[in-house]
């Protein structure tokens, strides 16, 4: 087994990952960083996969107050708001830094200035883009200014099974690692660890995210103990491009499509968002037109696909061509024009606004480990707006890798536990002794199906009450999954650890959806329809208890805003969910 000593390592290679390894180098070259990717560092990932743009306040028109009040109503109130008001203030530095220091060219305007479009929810048009390919731009360039700093050690097809503590289990001291190519595992003893790797939307039937998401993060987390918070808040983007018997089936067209004035029909060829928010129709927040295209498609006006149709060709096809052409080839791919045709389209899972407790610097409240990006919760509340997820990457991605660096130069290294180490190979080991026994790759199809049907879009009591059971029952033949082969390479064992933390994050996610016993933003009950702000001004902490998640439920802080703030005389009443 090797053993590898560095000063931080670094999970995760996307937009929190590579500004952690920014930032903690640039506080100090002299430190040892290691970044590892479950795929190809700047190659995989989701910020990668970003197309929309950047949220950040830079017209003299618009105001962080604006941006910062378009957060919080987007979330329903229930964003932790130091951290929201974290994410507006810190967005305009990160975008400079990216210009100027990384070498981002975004699209400007005829004067010279940073073009900014049009995003759903918001009360100015303030997303910073490269065409629609957003996310290539920002993470090449941090990939590539990345290699110039030789302090820092990139890996690739390296993924984290276990944070380790120490001996006394009061310190995170490094983790568990397994070189996918070689099946090899590999203890790396660091001073802090940091978590980027990206959420576990792809636990549903139909997902955006890169395929090596898988929550990985998160469970190994919430294994370590770390509290957790609104992990009911799972957000569907409305378009994601269906795809007949292909991989690219989920995979986004960008919410600019319907900010431009793109339209959405069901199969009667009506815009069916006339019924649901007739004043902002297709630019209404994620969650109502992603709900309103699954209720149009459950009612049976779907497509042949089973989904809706996006269409911008009245647009005018230079246009489209001009505005969107990461999309117009995206569509090829599955034989459909954009720019001349309509496209179908489905919900797909998208992004996790639950995650670990952090403060405004990262800090998972245990010693050693830091938390950015999607596997942290909080800052989006009960919602993400389309143009805050990649400005959330970046921002405490930087904090993390700038409060790490700190941490590191005053504490000592700890000795690794080693029966830990001990207990968790052997663990791994034990699929490959069994001749018989679960399929991981139907077993993660089952996960799928029930995570779509139980606990998606529209939720109800008796069904997560199914879930929660299936999912127990599903933790269970977890343990009895069989492998065969060798271990280099081997994608049936990595399924095992694949759905092994979906499962314990969607037993997360099930469980805090039949407590919250109303509607709002994402989470959407048919048997509590209303966003009940008498009662439910809450959120719901969660941590590992020895039978399973423990949960707590305290008030909202409003430490900058209140509700009558933003909504007025119904913000303590109960309301209709859209």
């Amino acid at each position: 087994m090797e053993r590898v000593q560095c000063d931080i390592l670094i999970l995760g290679s996307g937009g929190a990952g590579l500004f952690a390894a920014h930032h903690a180098y640039d506080s100090n070259p002299k430190l040892k960083i290691i970044v590892a990717a479950k795929g190809l560092v700047g190659k995989s990932g989701c910020t990668r996969m970003v197309q929309g743009g950047y949220n950040v306040v830079l017209n003299p028109n618009d105001s962080l107050d604006m941006h910062f009040k378009d957060t919080l109503k987007g979330g329903g109130m229930i964003n932790n708001q130091e951290l929201a008001w974290t994410l507006v203030s810190d967005a305009p530095k990160r975008i400079r830094e990216l210009e100027m220091k990384m070498g981002c060219f975004f699209d400007r305007n005829p004067d010279g200035t940073i073009h900014q479009k049009a995003f759903a929810g918001q009360s100015f048009d303030r997303t910073v883009h490269r065409k629609d390919l957003t996310g290539i731009e920002i993470i090449n360039r941090l990939r590539d200014q990345l290699y110039a700093k030789e302090s820092v050690i990139c890996w690739d097809e390296v993924r984290a099974v276990e944070l380790l503590y120490n001996d006394n289990q009061s310190v995170v001291a490094g983790c568990l690692m397994l070189n996918l190519r070689t099946g090899k595992f590999i203890v790396v003893e660091s001073l802090a660890v940091i978590i980027g790797t990206g959420g576990g939307a792809s636990m549903y039937r139909i997902a955006a995210p890169s395929l090596e998401k898988a929550a990985d993060g998160m469970a190994m987390a919430y294994r370590a103990g770390a509290n957790f918070i609104d992990m009911e808040m799972m957000q569907f983007h409305p378009t994601g491009l269906l795809a007949e018997n292909s991989r690219l089936n989920g995979g986004v067209l960008e919410e600019g499509l319907r900010g431009a004035g793109g339209h959405l029909y069901n199969s009667l060829g009506e815009r069916f968002m006339q019924k649901y928010d007739p004043e902002r129709m297709e630019r209404s927040t994620r969650d109502r037109v992603a709900r309103a295209a699954y209720m149009e498609i459950m009612a049976g006006r779907g497509t042949r696909l089973g989904g809706v149709q996006v269409s911008v060709a009245h647009l005018g096809r230079e246009k489209v061509l001009q505005m969107f052409p990461g999309m117009v080839d995206r569509c090829k791919d599955v034989g459909r024009d954009l720019s001349m045709e309509p496209v179908d389209v489905s919900p797909t899972g998208h992004f996790h606004m639950g995650g670990v407790t952090i403060n405004k610097d990262c800090f998972s409240g245990i010693p050693g480990l830091f938390v950015a990006g999607e596997d942290a919760g909080g800052i989006h509340g009960s919602n993400r707006l389309g143009g805050n997820g990649v400005a959330d990457s970046t921002v405490f991605g930087a904090r993390a890798g700038d409060a790490a660096a700190e941490y590191v130069m005053g504490v000592k290294r700890h000795r690794i536990s080693e029966s830990q180490v001990n207990l968790v190979v052997d663990q791994m080991m034990q699929p490959f002794k069994r001749e018989k026994g679960e399929n991981p790759f139907q077993l993660r199809k089952e996960v799928g199906d029930l995570m779509w049907e139980k606990v998606g879009l529209v939720r109800n009591g008796p069904d997560l009450k199914i879930a929660i059971e299936k999912l127990a029952e599903y933790a269970d033949r977890v343990k009895r999954i069989s492998v065969a082969g060798v271990r280099d390479y081997n994608l049936a064992w990595h399924e095992v650890l694949n759905v092994k933390n979906i499962v314990e994050i969607g037993q997360m996610i099930a469980l805090a959806s039949y407590l919250r016993t109303e509607s709002r933003g994402s989470h959407f009950r048919t048997d509590c329809p209303v966003t009940d702000n008498e009662n439910w001004y809450k959120n719901i902490f969660m941590k590992k208890g020895t039978k399973g998640p423990e949960t707590e439920i305290h008030q909202v802080q409003f430490t900058h805003v209140q509700p009558e703030e933003i909504f007025g005389e119904v913000a303590r009443v109960k309301v209709a969910a859209s």
